[in-house]
């Protein structure tokens, strides 16, 4: 791979599919932007939503043509919008920005992959939302760049060895990222220091041949959502730790709900040191729709409730005060943002419905949840094993006198096994 200076041409498609329902609109680490890959007609362009004001607003951003329906967007906190352009094998990337009745662009360079089958995609954003990162996934090895926030272009970060997917950030600086590595036959979690060059420590060992990946994680309250096959071989399934915590994992039956497929998107901030009050949105993926599912640690119950028309699925976020907002798009209203309000139930088998949406931005869509209660009261499933105890540390101050350097693992004491 190498990084080139630009030249757009022609866009191509360019879609990356690492097993997990990726979200139709990407929101900001602290809310306060969204960006989406909008459709006109035949015409795809990108948008910008404002969520942090009192009424969101969308603002296109078109270029001067049509984009591919693979191209990738990306929010920063600044309110520009990252774009990613397959052109002619090279990932090409530009910040776009709004400039009267049309658009600027700030082109940033590429990154080539040389490589024969690498794919490359953009993480999740950062939580500083001044920097952004894209993998690029080989045969045998994945390379991390950070392709906007560098001193210039697209700069390599790390080498690592192993086909990696996902992408959770840990810490609120954007320092400490995990990664699911698959290695070996199995998929396991493991976590990237960035600040130490791309060091390598793993994360996640639940069982030597389970495949064991992290979904979501909440730095505040050390929250993480976990899909492994560890509790039963063949079949992942969903499950919650703490990061702190000498408990198992435990694997909720609430979240275990067949033919269909649980994607953990958006968790309650705020609670620290309180994993088990915190608010969990979940897309829930059936035979011919999607809805909105919300459970909580410390609830044996799953709130099933019916998404906004026009949900751009996959994608929300909760205020601290424990309020969901879904952003949804109609051809009557564009730009809309549904609040939706469950309550804590009082027991494990507690159908308390959640309350009804408002939504902001126009026009009210056709909302109203309908609750599809989990009554089950079967006990969960636990599975031994560590999950980290200490703190993710401050930056190394350089040592007066040389040291034996200790590796990521022993800094942030992150192995979890049986």
């Amino acid at each position: 791979m190498t990084v080139c200076a630009i030249a757009p041409t022609a866009e191509s498609e360019d879609e990356d599919d690492d097993g997990t329902p990726h979200a139709d609109c990407v929101i900001t680490a602290d809310g306060s932007y969204a960006a989406r890959l909008a459709r006109a007609g035949e015409s795809w362009f990108p948008e910008r939503w404002t969520l942090g004001g009192p009424e969101p607003y969308a603002v296109p951003l078109p270029a001067h043509q049509p984009e591919e329906p693979g191209t990738e967007v990306h929010p920063m906190a600044d309110g520009r919008v990252l774009i990613r352009r397959l052109v002619q094998g090279r990932h090409v990337f530009s910040l776009l920005y709004p400039t009267g009745p049309g658009t600027g662009e700030l082109p940033l360079g590429a990154v080539e992959c040389r490589e024969e089958g690498t794919r490359l995609r953009l993480l999740p954003p950062a939580p500083c939302g001044e920097r952004a990162y894209a993998l690029a996934v080989g045969r045998r090895s994945t390379t991390l760049w950070l392709v906007a926030g560098g001193a210039f272009g697209p700069q390599h970060v790390a080498e690592i060895p192993g086909r990696c997917s996902g992408g959770v950030w840990l810490d609120r600086t954007g320092r400490i990222l995990a990664l699911d590595r698959e290695s070996g036959g199995c998929t396991k979690a493991i976590v990237v220091d960035l600040e130490r060059g791309g060091e390598v420590s793993p994360l996640l060992q639940i069982a030597a041949d389970s495949d064991d990946r992290l979904l979501l994680a909440d730095p505040d309250s050390g929250l993480l959502l976990i899909r492994s096959d560890a509790p039963s071989p063949g079949e992942p399934r969903l499950g919650w730790g703490v990061l702190g915590s000498t408990f198992p994992v435990r694997f909720p039956e609430s979240l275990r709900l067949p033919g269909r497929t649980l994607t953990p998107f958006a968790i309650q901030p705020g609670q620290v040191l309180l994993p088990e009050n915190c608010a969990v949105a979940l897309r829930l993926d059936g035979p011919f729709d999607s809805w909105v599912g919300v459970w909580r640690p410390a609830e044996r119950h799953l709130h099933q409730l019916a998404a906004p028309r026009g949900w751009l699925a996959g994608s929300g976020l909760w205020t601290r005060d424990g309020v969901l907002r879904l952003p949804y798009a109609t051809e009557a209203e564009p730009c809309g943002v549904a609040h939706v309000t469950v309550p804590r139930t009082t027991g494990p088998t507690s159908t308390t419905p959640a309350t009804a949406p408002h939504t902001t931005g126009g026009t009210r869509p056709d909302t109203t949840p309908r609750t599809r209660a989990d009554t089950s009261t079967t006990s969960d499933t636990t599975t031994p094993m560590t999950i980290p105890t200490t703190p993710l540390p401050p930056p190394a101050p350089e040592p007066p006198t040389p040291h034996r350097p200790i590796t990521l693992q022993q800094a942030l004491g992150l192995l979890v096994t049986n």
